[in-house]
C-alpha cells in the first residue's frame, strides 16, 4: 500500500463517485421511465376513458369522486393519481395490474365491476406496463380522498365479489385471431378490452354480469339506452358504412344517420375523438363483423325512418289552451323545437343542427334516448349545446311531444308514456328489486345452512332412540 494516504484515497474516491453516479442513473431510470412509454400509457388511458369515471366535474384529473349510478346505488370512483396518501402512489406494477385486470386493490379489497376490470382483463402485459408508467409519472399528484362507496346490504360485502369473479371474470388477455388480419384484431382488442364498449352495450343478467350470447346487443344504461352495435342491418350498425362509424366516433355525428348524446357523447368527447384514424377504423371494421343480434320489432335501419313534414294547419287559428298539459304535440314542437330543427324537422341548412327524420334517436323502437335528449339536452364539446327542457316541460308534455316526434318523423312502432318520462326524470328504473332479491337469496341460504344440521341432529337422535 502506498505510504502517502492521499495516493490511494483518491482512486477510491473516484470509484465511489462512479458507483454512486451509476446507482443514480439506475434509480433515475426506475423513477422516470422512458418518455415514449409514458406517452404510450397516456394514449392507452384515453382509449380506456379513465377520465370519464375518475375526474369529477371541476375536479383535478384522475382524483376520483364521481358518483357512478348503478341499480343498487352510487359507486364513488377512487383517486388514481400517484398520491401516496390518497391515490395509488404506493402501488407496485403487480398491484396495479391486479386492480386493473382482476379487480383487487393493493389492500386486498375487491372492486365492484363498475370499474370495468372484466374488460381490462384483456389488456396485454406490455400495455399494463405503459399504463403504469403514465399513472405514476404522467399524472399530477392530488392528495384528495373521495367519500367511500356505501351500498346497501348485501352489496356492501366486497368479499362476495370473489364468488362473482369466479363465475364471470375471464382472466385471459386478448389472444389475436390468426384467421383475421392485424386491423381486425386491433379493433377487437380495443372494442372488448381498452375501450370496454361491451360494458355499456351488452345486456346484463340478474347478477349484473354481461350476457355474452348478446354481446353488444344493446342495454339499458340508467335512463339512457346503449343501442345495439352488432352487425345486424336493422337492429345494429350493419347498414352503416365504415366511414360513417369512423365519423361518428370522431365527430359525434354522421350526417343522415345519427348524433351522439348522453353517455356516448361523453365517451366521444373524453376518449374516442382522440384516437388515431387507424384505431377508429379498426374498431369500425371489427364492429361490422360482430355476430348479429336482431330485435323482431326492427324492420329497417333506425335512420331509414321518417320524412319531412309539419302539422301547422292543426294549430294555426286555433285557440291556445291555458293548461299547457293540453297542448298538442304540434303546438309543443312549434314552441320548443322548430326554431332550431325547422318547421318540417329538416334541421339547419349547414347540417350543424340535425334533421329529425332519418335519425336513429327517433327510428328505434326503444325511445329512452329521445326522452332523455328532451329532458337533459345534448351537450358536446366544443360547440353542440341543445338545451334540456326538464325544468320547462311536465311529464305529460314530454310524452306528448315525444309521441308527436315519433309519429311525424320516426318509427311509428315506438311510444312514450307519462310513466316512462317520470321514471327517466328520476334517473331510470329503481334497483330496489335487486336488493330485495339478493337479501331473499341470502336468507334462503342461511335458512338451509341452519336447517340442515338441525334436521341431521334430529334424525341422529331418533336413530339412537330406536
Amino acid at each position: 500500500m502506498p505510504s502517502n494516504p492521499s495516493t490511494w484515497r483518491f482512486p477510491i474516491l473516484i470509484i465511489v463517485l462512479v458507483v454512486t453516479a451509476l446507482a443514480g442513473e439506475v434509480a433515475s431510470a426506475a423513477d422516470n421511465p422512458d418518455a415514449a412509454l409514458v406517452e404510450q400509457g397516456r394514449y392507452l388511458a384515453i382509449a380506456g376513458d379513465c377520465a370519464a369515471c375518475h375526474t369529477a366535474p371541476g375536479g383535478k384529473p384522475m382524483a376520483g369522486g364521481v358518483a357512478i349510478a348503478t341499480p343498487i346505488g352510487s359507486i364513488i370512483s377512487t383517486n388514481i393519481t400517484p398520491s401516496k396518501t390518497s391515490g395509488i402512489g404506493n402501488y407496485s406494477l403487480e398491484e396495479f395490474s391486479a386492480a386493473l385486470r382482476r379487480g383487487v386493490r393493493a389492500d386486498g379489497q375487491r372492486l365492484y365491476p363498475a370499474m370495468p376490470y372484466t374488460s381490462y382483463a384483456k389488456i396485454t402485459d406490455a400495455d399494463v406496463k405503459a399504463l403504469y408508467a403514465y399513472f405514476m409519472h404522467g399524472v399530477e399528484t392530488v392528495d384528495h380522498k373521495p367519500p367511500e362507496t356505501r351500498l346497501p346490504f348485501p352489496f356492501n360485502i366486497r368479499l362476495a365479489m370473489m364468488a362473482w369473479n369466479w363465475l364471470f371474470l375471464d382472466t385471459r388477455p386478448y389472444a389475436p385471431d390468426p384467421a383475421k388480419d392485424a386491423e381486425w384484431n386491433r379493433g377487437a382488442y380495443l372494442t372488448i378490452g381498452l375501450a370496454h364498449c361491451d360494458d355499456c352495450h351488452t345486456p346484463r343478467n340478474i347478477l349484473m354480469a354481461e350476457q355474452n350470447s348478446r354481446l353488444l346487443g344493446g342495454a339499458e344504461l340508467g335512463a339512457w339506452f346503449a343501442p345495439n352495435i352488432t352487425s345486424d342491418a336493422d337492429s345494429g350498425i350493419g347498414a352503416w358504412s365504415v366511414d360513417n362509424l369512423v365519423r361518428y366516433m370522431r365527430d359525434g355525428h354522421a350526417s343522415g344517420v345519427a348524433q351522439a348524446a348522453g353517455p356516448m357523447a361523453e365517451a366521444i368527447d373524453n376518449s374516442l375523438r382522440y384516437l388515431t384514424e387507424e384505431d377508429l377504423r379498426a374498431i369500425a371494421v371489427y364492429l361490422k363483423t360482430v355476430p348479429a343480434v336482431h330485435d323482431s320489432a326492427d324492420t329497417k335501419p333506425p335512420f331509414a325512418w321518417g320524412t319531412a313534414g309539419d302539422a301547422l294547419s292543426t294549430i294555426r287559428g286555433v285557440a291556445v289552451p291555458a293548461d299547457r298539459d293540453q297542448w298538442s304535440g304540434a303546438r309543443l314542437y312549434d314552441a320548443y323545437c322548430a326554431t332550431c330543427h325547422q318547421a318540417q324537422g329538416q334541421g339547419s341548412f349547414d347540417g350543424g343542427l340535425p334533421s329529425l327524420f332519418h335519425n336513429t334517436t327517433l327510428g328505434r323502437a326503444n325511445t329512452s334516448n329521445l326522452v332523455m335528449a328532451i329532458l337533459d339536452g345534448v351537450h358536446r364539446q366544443p360547440d353542440v349545446d341543445m338545451p334540456g327542457f326538464a325544468n320547462e316541460l311536465s311529464d305529460r308534455q314530454v310524452a306528448t311531444l315525444s309521441s308527436y316526434l315519433i309519429q311525424r318523423f320516426g318509427n311509428p312502432s315506438g311510444s312514450v308514456t307519462v310513466d316512462q318520462v317520470k321514471t327517466a326524470r328520476a334517473g331510470g328504473p329503481s334497483g330496489n328489486w335487486l336488493v330485495l332479491a339478493a337479501r331473499l337469496v341470502i336468507g334462503i341460504v342461511v335458512l338451509i345452512l341452519v336447517a340442515v344440521p338441525i334436521i341431521a341432529l334430529i334424525r341422529r337422535r331418533r336413530s339412537v332412540s330406536v
